[in-house]
């Protein structure tokens, strides 16, 4: 297998782009997410750190 350094870049502007756009549509929404994440315990957030790494693996597997 190949790398593909231009798919990663644009795989990487898109969660950019995604990331953004909460910031730029929903700037209150998203302090009012970050308060909530401070009081969450470390575990907890590790748990959905992990959550989230193995949905992406699951993702890109299934589109290859």
């Amino acid at each position: 297998m190949d790398f593909d350094l231009p798919l990663l870049l644009r795989a990487l502007g898109l969660a950019l782009v995604l990331e953004g756009l909460c910031w730029a549509l929903f700037p209150a929404g998203m302090r009012r997410a970050m308060r909530l994440l401070l009081r969450e315990p470390d575990a907890g957030l590790r748990g959905a750190g992990l959550a989230a790494v193995a949905a992406g693996l699951i993702l890109v597997w299934l589109a290859v």
